[in-house]
């Protein structure tokens, strides 16, 4: 099941109210093209779960109890992250908590981008970029890593309605929504927003790395 669903048009930003002191930050987020995902998180890892249960983190200032869902996870590859193994995740109770449903299915592996908070735990919500691993395209798995690092110095400008352009050489305009009524689109299964040598960034089709030709290309 996609965690990056569609968006309409008036609904691009997601406003969740996280109630609990772990998630005193509201969830507000916009959809983010993989490679932003990638970029932002703290660790990019591919897992599949194994068992879930309900934890009591602390008590809020009324005393009440403060709940999270932490998955047990086995770790298949991690693209990103600190030199350890994960084996868990956590995550809010419910989806009006931020919280992220996943299956416990020994077959089902998932793309899971998140956070460390202070302790080195590994959070994630549903701003989060998690999807089934079978449903990525064979270029956004071989993205994973240097193919997206080269581009995490360039900013992906969504365009959200028409007109819509950049402001500066070091940006790609990722047009899915408009052009597709996804943000499941080409510009996010098949490119990647690549820096160039002269600074400038565009965008890159393809699962081999650019050739020098490309990367040597300057702007106007």
């Amino acid at each position: 099941m996609k965690m990056m669903r569609s968006y309409s048009v008036h609904l691009l930003l997601l406003f969740v109210l996280c109630g609990a002191r772990e998630f005193a930050e509201a969830c507000s987020c916009s959809p983010a093209h993989p490679q932003q995902a990638y970029c932002n998180a703290d660790v990019v890892i591919r897992a599949k779960v194994i068992g879930q249960q309900e934890i009591v983190t602390g008590s809020d200032n009324y005393g009440n109890p403060i709940k999270m869902i932490q998955y047990d996870i086995k770790e298949m590859k991690m693209f990103k992250g600190p030199n350890r193994q994960i084996d868990a995740i956590f995550t809010g109770p419910t989806s009006a908590l931020c919280g992220v449903n996943l299956e416990s299915n020994d077959r089902k592996e998932y793309l899971i981008t998140g956070n460390l908070d202070a302790n080195g735990t590994l959070r994630v919500n549903l701003c989060d970029y998690i999807e089934s691993w079978e449903s990525l395209s064979l270029t956004q798995k071989k993205s994973l890593g240097e193919r997206y690092q080269m581009g995490c110095e360039c900013k992906i400008i969504q365009c959200q309605s028409v007109p819509c352009s950049i402001n500066d050489p070091a940006e790609c305009l990722w047009t899915d929504w408009v052009l597709e009524g996804t943000v499941q689109g080409n510009q996010a299964q098949y490119y990647t927003c690549v820096k160039r040598n002269d600074g400038s960034c565009a965008w890159y089709r393809g699962a081999v790395t650019p050739k020098r030709e490309f990367l040597d290309i300057e702007e106007p």
